[in-house]
């Protein structure tokens, strides 16, 4: 397991973090070094492997810059290149950690931590460093940013990846929700000329109007009540990289118009300054909506769709991806055992059976959800259909309209009068009803028969 497995150094000039830490991290990892005075970084970097360095950044200084957390940063990288560091501090500052990011660091915490986030944190480190180092040297080959998928859907999507990723064309994602837009979205800036520069998502349909101009153009002090100092826009924070916009079907009319000036124009302009800022991004979006919607001239600018689209990429729903089901389950499984430190789990036929069956309008998300559930709820090493609990908010979401019913009834009442005649035996009820074993299962389990 990777985190039993790893190995690393919390440097705090703060006596009482470097006990929380020690005490949170010692059942945990194999070995954990922590150490008050930072003038001995170096040495303790030359000396040891330190898979994870977690990092203060100011160290007895009156100001809190996080220069000092910064430097030492740099010092490090300096000497191990591959060391994953995480910046950690008492004041949370949006500017710092994309600074702090910029630089290198893998991750930016704020005190007082969550044990939980922190573990998820160091967990995730470990498992991209995993993949990278094991991914073999190959210039055909694209970076999956931890996408996983064997089906032909998805080897068409890897395809098209490898295709726009070292254009600098701005991107639309479309699909439903839970598909792994975001994996995406990544996948192909770290796969562009703009790998080494920063990649910045920003979840623009959850920003109001006013948070929607200063989250994306930034703004100056005094530009309105709480603006106490200058700070850097989204726009502005991604210069040279990737900006991701997720959830952009359902920003405004009023915010379409003012995107599309930025993105004609290729500068910002902060709040409550007349100076424009050029800007240079490559820009990636996403939506669950169709692009019929987009196309609503009413709901969507056109003149935007053609600015945001120069390619698009629908991810497929986990329903057409046939085995790549089984492929993420194994994966999340791993995953989260090791994340609530228990053995490998060996998977029943039952288990299996009953994830090829379902259906998932979760998507990915919905059966990584279910996977994290088993794992903890899980008695023994094995895995059975009954440890499989899919989400009840998404049974709920299917059965929407009289309509509907009345449809499902008759099929549910058709299935049950032929597996009757049958016996039971369902290849012989699935012939006669002229669908797949397989899509009979998946019936099945939809109506909880």
């Amino acid at each position: 397991m990777l985190l039993k497995n790893a190995n690393i150094l919390v440097v705090d000039d703060d006596a009482d973090v470097l006990t929380a830490m020690r005490l949170l991290l010692k059942s945990k990892v194999k070995n954990v070094i922590v150490e008050k005075n930072p003038g001995n970084i170096i040495s303790l970097v030359k000396s040891n492997k330190f898979d994870i360095i977690i990092l203060d950044m100011n160290f007895n200084g009156l100001i809190n810059t996080g220069n000092e957390g910064i430097y030492w940063l740099n010092k490090i990288k300096e000497i191990d290149k591959e060391v994953a560091i995480i910046l950690i501090t008492a004041y949370g500052d949006l500017d710092l950690a994309i600074r702090s990011l910029k630089e290198g660091a893998s991750d930016f915490l704020v005190k007082p931590w969550e044990n939980t986030k922190l573990i998820e944190s160091i967990t995730d480190i470990l498992q991209k460093k995993k993949s990278s180092t094991s991914k073999k040297t190959n210039t055909s080959a694209i970076t999956r940013t931890e996408i996983l998928g064997e089906s032909r859907v998805m080897n068409d999507v890897f395809l098209k990846i490898k295709k726009i990723a070292p254009t600098d064309a701005n991107i639309l994602i479309l699909g439903e929700n839970g598909t792994g837009k975001d994996l995406i979205a990544k996948a192909i800036h770290d796969n562009s000329l703009r790998k080494h520069k920063p990649f910045v998502k920003v979840d623009v349909g959850s920003l109001t109007a006013t948070l929607f101009e200063s989250e994306l153009f930034g703004y100056t002090k005094g530009a309105f009540t709480d603006a106490k100092h200058d700070r850097i826009g989204r726009f502005e924070a991604a210069d040279g990289g990737t900006l991701f916009l997720d959830e952009i079907g359902n920003i405004s009319l009023q915010q379409q118009a003012k995107l599309l000036t930025v993105l004609q124009n290729r500068k910002v302009t902060p709040l409550g300054s007349n100076s424009p800022i050029d800007i240079n991004i490559r820009l990636i979006c996403a939506t669950n909506l169709n692009i019929e919607f987009l196309a609503d001239e009413a709901k969507f600018r056109k003149d935007l769709i053609y600015r945001i689209n120069t390619v698009e990429i629908i991810i497929p729903p986990l329903r057409d991806r046939d085995k790549d089901v089984v492929l993420l389950a194994k994966h999340f499984i791993k995953l989260y055992a090791e994340k609530y430190l228990k053995s490998g789990f060996k998977l029943d036929d039952g288990f299996i059976e009953k994830l090829k069956s379902y259906h998932f309008p979760g998507n990915v998300r919905e059966l990584q959800y279910a996977l994290e559930r088993a794992v903890i709820m899980a008695d023994n090493d094995y895995l059975y259909k009954e440890d499989l609990v899919f989400s009840p908010i998404e049974q709920k979401g299917t059965n929407t309209s009289t309509s509907d019913l009345k449809l499902e009834t008759i099929e549910k009442n058709a299935i049950l009068k032929v597996i009757e005649k049958n016996n039971g035996n369902i290849s012989k009820s699935a012939k006669e009803l002229g669908i797949t074993r397989t899509a009979l299962y998946r019936r099945l389990n939809k109506y909880g028969l």
